[in-house]
């Protein structure tokens, strides 16, 4: 029987990232969704794009847009949020493309950004369904079908999703609120699990929630 897979926030981490892959083993017909933030914060944010851009060369996967690749993609085009981006761990990523120095501005990193890696920011999906889940970064508003859902909050929504039921009949994959152990509840199932805070890389495989980490 095909799985799914949902995996939660990367942010750079590699050798996690690596490792959880080994755990999972999955085959080519498997489905692997990961929930955003790719980037920021950990030690390799390029290498991490790299290796999800080959993974995807072998197995099916879906990308979604994370707060983090939000901000990135902002700076990149215009350059006016440097402060919060930097602020939340963006000059990891931004030395990860271009050699440090005092002449980062966002128009020479989108100059050094090779191609493959802007296809990959640029089809990233807001929010994924199937018949029995909806992926999505960080969470939503209660009671609104997915597609009036706002784009900011399915990126940037905490406390009233997490605490309010959800009123859908799926139940909701997200990650972003960063939890010491998975959050599981009747509609939703948080699984960022802070990896790149010292806590583990959670992936959930699908329809039988069974939790798969790496600790590495």
């Amino acid at each position: 029987m095909n799985k799914t897979y949902a995996i939660g926030d990367i942010h750079g981490c590699l050798d996690k990232l690596q490792d959880l892959l080994t755990r999972i083993t999955p085959c080519k017909d498997d489905l692997i969704i990961f929930l955003g933030d790719y980037i920021d914060r950990g030690p390799y944010p390029k290498k991490v794009v790299d290796f999800l851009i080959d993974l995807a060369a072998q197995i099916p996967c879906i990308f979604l847009r994370g707060n983090h690749e939000d901000m990135f993609l902002e700076f990149l085009e215009y350059g006016t949020n440097k402060n919060i981006f930097f602020a939340n761990g963006g000059l990891k990523t931004i030395d990860s493309y271009i050699q440090p120095g005092p002449f980062s501005s966002h128009s020479r990193v989108a100059r050094c950004l090779p191609e493959p890696h802007r296809d990959f920011y640029a089809c990233l999906k807001w929010y994924h369904e199937d018949k029995d889940y909806i992926y999505v970064h960080a969470g939503i508003k209660p009671d609104i079908p997915m597609p009036q859902q706002n784009r900011r909050d399915l990126i940037w929504v905490r406390d009233e999703f997490i605490f309010s039921s959800t009123g859908l009949e799926k139940k909701v994959i997200f990650g972003h609120t960063p939890f010491a152990r998975p959050l599981v509840k009747p509609d939703k199932i948080g699984i960022d699990t802070g990896a790149v805070y010292g806590g583990c890389l959670t992936a959930i495989r699908l329809p039988d929630e069974t939790f798969i980490q790496s600790y590495r």
